[in-house]
């Protein structure tokens, strides 16, 4: 059983070891400003109708809560057999089962996020187009809601 501020060292390095602990309003900081500018630029740049862009952000949040339960339901809680496995897996999502109570491994570090970003949102640019930034923008908008929601219940 965890304690409530009970933590776990990860990394040897103090550095890497810093980084991977992050306050929980990090998510809402670095991503709101991103998400408001996809919008903007839907809007502005791109001409989609505020109706499209409603029902593409609508989109954009549902990719997320699909992802998020599949990750979460087939990799997060997949059962490495290896010592490296176990080892990655624990570093991916297996400290937050472990010490559910670390209130600075609640939300993913910004150096794992941004890459996902990018990767997300040039896919959705391959995959849709025009339409990308507003579903881009929902997108991130359900991670931030995940990622805050967490933290607040946790509490």
């Amino acid at each position: 059983m965890s304690l409530k501020n009970e933590s776990a060292r990860m990394f040897k390095s103090d550095l890497v070891e810093r980084f991977s602990r992050v306050h929980p309003a990090i998510p809402v900081l670095l991503y709101l400003p991103l998400i408001i500018a996809s919008l903007y630029f839907a809007l502005a740049r791109v001409q989609l109708s505020i109706l499209s862009i409603a029902e593409f952000f609508v989109l954009g949040l549902v990719t997320w809560t699909l992802l998020e339960y599949v990750i979460h339901r087939y990799a997060f809680h997949y059962e490495p057999k290896t010592r490296i496995g176990k080892q990655f897996h624990f570093i991916v999502h297996g400290v937050h089962h472990d010490y559910p109570n670390d209130a600075k491994r609640l939300v993913m570090p910004p150096a794992v996020s941004i890459p996902l970003a990018i990767v997300f949102y040039s896919l959705f640019i391959f995959l849709f187009g025009r339409t990308a930034p507003a579903i881009w923008a929902g997108f991130a908008g359900g991670y931030v809601c995940y990622d805050s929601m967490r933290s607040i219940i946790s509490r």
